[in-house]
């Protein structure tokens, strides 16, 4: 590709359709059109109108079974969906990588300088750092570029923004100083690394892992330096429901020890029961010695603990429910899921603010329209983000109509699974 310019042009003579339609579905073509050559254009302002252009995508994620158990070295079931975290990209010839984001000022990091700094903790900073040090550790090839990004993941949707970007800047790295020979399991590890240790945030792999390698996946982090991952067959499409996630406006910005509360606390009981993590306790270890956690621990801890043990055994019935083309019995699973998070995990409202609770709404309501027939669950991290909902088609404006009522326009977001984790897009002359 010739400039920027070039590409612009290129993207509204529908050229990219085809991706498009790939990534996105064919409804969503001529917005991400014009998503894109907007892109581009913030990219010129940004950086000018530079020479051999590239596009880079890399989706949010749906947890669809495994409430907080990857920490603890459980099982999870997950998909990428078809909202993501776009970037133009020009590599440069110094040792900075310079973002800019929509709607946020530029990251300036240099990476001759890769230990953490402290001023960047809980700062988008952190992750680009905290990635490129790891690619360095694990003997991989690191260098600067230009970016201009722009994302539809909403921050603090339980959708992974942060697990989306994360993973673009190490698929950028992957195939611009890498030829690509970065597995997209190494990419989700090593953006894991940058969130637990750069950002501050100890969250699990699932995220990082969805967003990475795409489509329907279960994966099994006994040994998270070998996760087991498996592809899942199954297009929900068909089963005449569509996948619902409802914002309810709450914000993960400030929860970090609600959520750091939860693996804390599973790993204490573990370390009662003589192991570092849950998934190598049973809950019939944790039944039995029930008495000595609730008086050391206290009983949230106790139930979170029980949380996990069936949880994660739960997503291997969903897993097979979805293999053995059985919908009805997955939706039964799915609402188990949200009724075991809501009552023994506890993270459906902040302890410290009980008067304030969206979620409980939201979950109240999704059941009264979908008892019987579809199926609804808390989503993601918790704490006031998002619900799920499996939703009849025939009642989707109902439920849509209702939500957006309640919690605003635009609250209720129709998605599709997408096929593809982080990706470098073909643009003509670019490949």
């Amino acid at each position: 590709m010739k400039d920027c310019n070039s590409l612009i042009e290129y993207i509204n003579s529908g050229n990219m359709d085809q991706d498009f339609d790939g990534l996105y579905g064919a409804s969503n073509i001529e917005y991400q059109r014009n998503r894109y050559v907007n892109a581009v254009k913030g990219f010129i302002n940004t950086f000018g109108d530079f020479k051999n252009p590239l596009l880079y995508s890399a989706p949010g994620r749906t947890e669809i079974g495994g409430n907080h158990t990857d920490h603890n070295h459980g099982r999870v079931l997950t998909a990428s969906v078809n909202l993501d975290v776009i970037a133009v990209v020009v590599p440069n010839d110094t040792n900075l990588i310079r973002i800019k984001s929509e709607g946020f000022e530029m990251d300036v990091v240099d990476i001759s300088y890769l230990i953490k700094d402290v001023e960047e903790v809980n700062k988008s900073a952190s992750l680009i750092r905290g990635t490129a040090a790891n690619f360095k550790d694990f003997g991989y090839h690191i260098g600067g570029f230009d970016a201009y990004t722009t994302s539809n993941v909403l921050k603090g949707s339980g959708l992974s923004s942060s697990a989306a970007f994360e993973v673009l800047v190490g698929t950028i790295l992957n195939h611009e100083y890498n030829s690509g020979k970065v597995s997209s399991v190494e990419i989700a590890q090593i953006a894991q690394f940058a969130e637990n240790v750069f950002f501050g945030k100890p969250c699990g792999l699932m995220d990082q892992m969805a967003s990475s390698v795409g489509g329907i996946i279960t994966i099994d982090f006994e040994d998270t330096n070998n996760p087991d991952i498996e592809k899942i067959d199954f297009d929900f499409q068909q089963t005449g429901c569509a996948l619902c996630i409802v914002d309810v406006g709450g914000d993960h910005a400030d929860l970090t020890h609600e959520y750091a509360a939860i693996p804390s606390e599973m790993r204490e009981v573990a370390k009662m029961l003589g192991e570092k993590y849950l998934r190598k306790t049973s809950y019939e270890d944790v039944i039995k010695n029930l008495g000595e956690i609730r008086r050391h621990l206290g009983d949230r801890a106790a139930l979170r603990a029980m949380h996990f043990l069936r949880e994660n055994e739960r997503v291997v019935d969903m897993v097979n429910a979805l293999k053995s083309d059985d919908f009805e019995t997955f939706k039964k699973l799915i609402i188990e899921s949200g009724d075991s998070s809501y009552k023994y995990l506890q993270n459906v409202y902040c302890s410290y603010n009980v008067m304030s609770q969206p979620m409980s709404i939201a979950l109240c309501v999704a059941q009264g329209i979908l008892e019987g027939k579809g199926a609804w669950r808390v989503h993601g991290g918790g704490f006031g983000g998002t619900i799920q909902n499996f939703v009849p088609f025939e009642l989707l404006d109902e439920f849509k109509q209702t939500i957006e009522s309640i919690f605003g326009k635009g609250s209720c977001h129709v998605l599709s699974i997408r096929q593809d984790g982080g990706v470098k897009l073909s643009i003509g002359e670019c490949e």
